[in-house]
């Protein structure tokens, strides 16, 4: 195995570690805790608010001081941007469907993928659906699925 590629496992599997106990100590893995952040019209749970602000002070001058100046990442992988900033039926479907399945059962993905080592079954039914989710939203994209309410996804210049 080449050096670049340890480098590269080492990086995934520190930043990994650091995103899983940061999941886990803050209590963003806790279903209950999001449905309480969630729920801002009833008994609303304003704590997790402070982990993405703290998230955000972290992350927000190391990107503009460091990453945002780079070319390539530690790895050595190119940094690719997105050019695409289009508000079109495929971002706010796409965001319907988020903020439903985190709302319905109090996981998004990250949380849900941290809280596998505690190998509930709701958990794994959990990541289980959205890996299906997954398969069926690249379908989907790649015209070759509909949503339901959405159809098919027309293609650029159809």
């Amino acid at each position: 195995m080449s050096k670049s590629k340890k480098i590269r496992i080492l990086i995934g599997f520190i930043s990994g570690a650091l995103f899983g106990a940061g999941m886990i100590i803050s209590g963003m893995v806790d279903p209950t805790k999001v449905i309480g952040f969630l729920n801002v019209t009833g008994d609303w749970d304003p704590s997790l608010m402070f982990v993405m602000g703290g998230a955000l002070a972290v992350f927000t001058p190391i990107y503009h001081l460091v990453i945002k100046k780079r070319k390539t990442a530690i790895s050595g992988d190119a940094f690719t941007w997105t050019t695409n900033t289009t508000i079109d039926g495929t971002l706010i479907w796409g965001a319907i469907i988020f903020g439903a399945g985190w709302g319905l059962a109090g996981f998004c993905p990250g949380p849900a993928i941290a809280s596998i080592g505690g190998g509930t079954n709701i958990i794994l039914a959990f990541v289980l659906s959205m890996l299906v989710g997954i398969v069926h939203a690249n379908q989907y994209l790649a015209g070759r699925f509909p949503l339901p309410f959405v159809g098919y996804r027309k293609q650029c210049g159809s």
